[in-house]
């Protein structure tokens, strides 16, 4: 496997795994504000992350690569409102969707087409990544961030289920 390559998969895997540890943290938040749903939906979120993490360890590991772990960083845990905390996951997402554009430029420049073949699913990923928080954000903003409207997106978000896209389906 290519260094540069290499090493910049074992920054994205860093990345991929700090993205959980946030979206962790941000259920801890609606659990302490009660909002048992909104929690689900982070830590589904965030066993999400874990999977994109996995995606690109195996990557690693199939193309005769070595993985090399990283400290987290710690994510920030407090915040002010519902809304808030979406605003943070688009805006997180945008960041991420800049690294997997810096990878997929990196395999160009580097001729790895096996691998600008297996970023397509990442960058697919972050289309539906920034949408689903741009919406949650409109939703939020006409529910309010007290009363019936976030209870009842509260209930919607509590039946999210964790399905790991990352593996290939059977055909």
């Amino acid at each position: 496997m290519n260094k540069k390559v290499e090493d910049a998969i074992n920054k994205q895997i860093n990345a991929e795994i700090y993205s959980a540890y946030l979206y962790l943290a941000m259920a801890a938040y609606f659990d302490s504000e009660g909002l048992a749903g909104f929690s689900n939906w982070m830590q589904i979120q965030a066993q999400e992350e874990m999977a994109h993490s996995m995606k690109f360890y195996r990557w690693v590991f199939e193309r005769g690569g070595k993985v090399e772990l990283e400290a987290i960083d710690k994510p920030n845990g407090e915040y002010g409102s519902s809304l808030e905390v979406f605003e943070e996951v688009l805006k997180h997402e945008q960041e991420v969707t800049g690294l997997i554009n810096g990878l997929y430029e990196l395999a160009i420049e580097e001729k790895d087409y096996a691998f600008q073949s297996m970023l397509k699913w990442y960058i697919d990923e972050q289309v539906e990544e920034e949408g689903n928080a741009q919406q949650i954000i409109d939703q939020v903003k006409l529910a309010g961030d007290k009363g019936p409207g976030l209870f009842m997106l509260d209930k919607e978000f509590a039946s999210r289920t964790f399905v790991d896209e990352t593996q290939e389906k059977a055909e």
